[in-house]
């Protein structure tokens, strides 16, 4: 009697652990997208039927959720249907579009379940970054056999295919380091610095500006949150005092760095705000323009990917993307995602939640990334669904947080 009473109370914390687990390898592994199919797709495909089979529930916002990125994808499919010969690599690029759907819907709903999961991903996640950025740094200084499996035009690319998907990889682990150095002692911030500097390294050799642009954007936006959450004049000194250091530690990392000839010529083109392929007749900023009259003339898209073939690149730009790959109904269904995904995570960024550390972090990311979309394709981008995953898993604890309340009568 007494074995059975602890095996029915093991049982659940054993599911519990293994739920944990599972869920920490899909977050590392989305580091590690060299080839594709990545080991990240496979495993995710298969825990995420596992967990639907044994009773994953979606709730009303993770269903909203699902039904927008539905609505996306649905006008993707019925792009397809406007070109003559869609071969494989198109049904496999709308493969790929739905699964990342599902994932961000599967983030959402395994976080809304239970907010402990928030630190297993999280963990994991830098965990990966780390790993990651390790590796492109290695592998830009050639410290590592084969070290050109890590690089791309001279850029470290870790772990990834693009530098310009490297870099922004890294940002959300940077910050949540940042947040957690802030409020956190200072034995637990020596080994958090340490991490921050190998990813804010492996960051600046990416040589990507929207990686740049982002890190930079997202520490500020993080900081000044910060400093409005927080209103003891300690805190605020010893945010004050921490960015000084930091920032001093910068220049002189970076102008360490300036000295090998080989960083110092790649930074001084790649700083450059307009590069070669950004101007001309059918530079990034006028393809923009060509773009958009190709899009109202075809409300049903022209194809994923069709872009590309037309004009020798691609759009570079997430909504021209949404507009010709995935129809004006894409258009609108993604544009409602980003709306509604900023308002409704800006109502609830400061309130002082179990799970605000992590929901802050990702939002000002996020936003950052909404930014650079402007200027970048980030359409397949792994983590940019996990982020999306992170904050409506945290606007429906909220909601439910909120619901209880006024159930209770707090």
């Amino acid at each position: 009697m007494h074995e059975a009473a602890i095996d029915h109370r093991t049982h659940p914390a054993v599911i519990a652990a293994v739920a944990k687990f599972s869920l920490a390898i899909g977050a590392f592994l989305a580091g590690f997208v060299i080839y594709e199919p990545a080991p990240y797709e496979i495993y995710m495909v298969a825990l995420i039927a596992i967990w639907f089979i044994f009773g994953l529930r979606l709730s009303r916002n993770s269903a909203i959720l699902l039904a927008i990125l539905m609505c996306f994808n649905i006008g993707g499919l019925i792009s397809l249907t406007t070109v003559g010969e869609l071969g494989t690599k198109l049904p496999l690029y709308m493969a790929v579009s739905v699964f990342l759907a599902l994932s961000s819907v599967f983030f959402a709903a395994v976080i809304e379940a239970d907010d402990r999961r928030l630190k297993v991903i999280f963990t994991a996640y830098l965990v990966g970054a780390l790993a990651t950025g390790l590796l492109g740094i290695l592998g830009y200084f050639q410290l590592l056999p084969n070290s050109e499996l890590f690089l791309r035009y001279g850029r470290a690319k870790g772990a990834f295919q693009d530098p310009n998907v490297f870099g922004p990889f890294l940002v959300l682990p940077a910050c949540f380091l940042v947040h957690q150095t802030l409020t956190g002692g200072f034995a637990a911030s020596i080994p958090r610095i340490a991490a921050l500097f190998v990813l804010t390294l492996a960051v600046f050799l990416a040589f990507s500006r929207a990686a740049w642009g982002l890190y930079a954007f997202s520490m500020l936006l993080l900081v000044f949150l910060m400093l409005i959450k927080e209103r003891s004049t300690a805190f605020r000194m010893r945010i004050l005092f921490a960015g000084a250091i930091g920032f001093v530690l910068l220049v002189v990392t970076l102008l360490i760095l300036l000295q090998f000839e080989q960083i110092s010529e790649l930074f001084t083109t790649r700083a450059q705000l307009v590069q070669e392929y950004d101007a001309g007749q059918f530079g990034r900023f006028n393809r923009y323009w060509l773009g958009l009259q190709v899009a109202m003339l075809h409300p049903l898209g022209i194809g994923p990917l069709e872009f590309g073939k037309m004009f020798g690149e691609d759009t570079h730009n997430i909504w021209l993307k949404a507009l010709l790959d995935y129809g004006w109904l894409g258009f609108v269904s993604y544009l409602t995602l980003t709306v509604w995904t900023l308002f409704a995570g800006f109502k609830c960024l400061l309130r002082e939640r179990p799970w605000q550390p992590y929901f802050l972090c990702t939002y000002v990311v996020f936003v950052g990334h909404v930014l650079v979309s402007t200027f970048i394709d980030t359409d397949h981008w792994r983590h940019y669904y996990i982020l999306l995953g992170i904050l409506w898993g945290c606007m429906g604890l909220e909601y439910r947080y909120m619901r209880e309340r006024r159930r209770n009568g707090w």
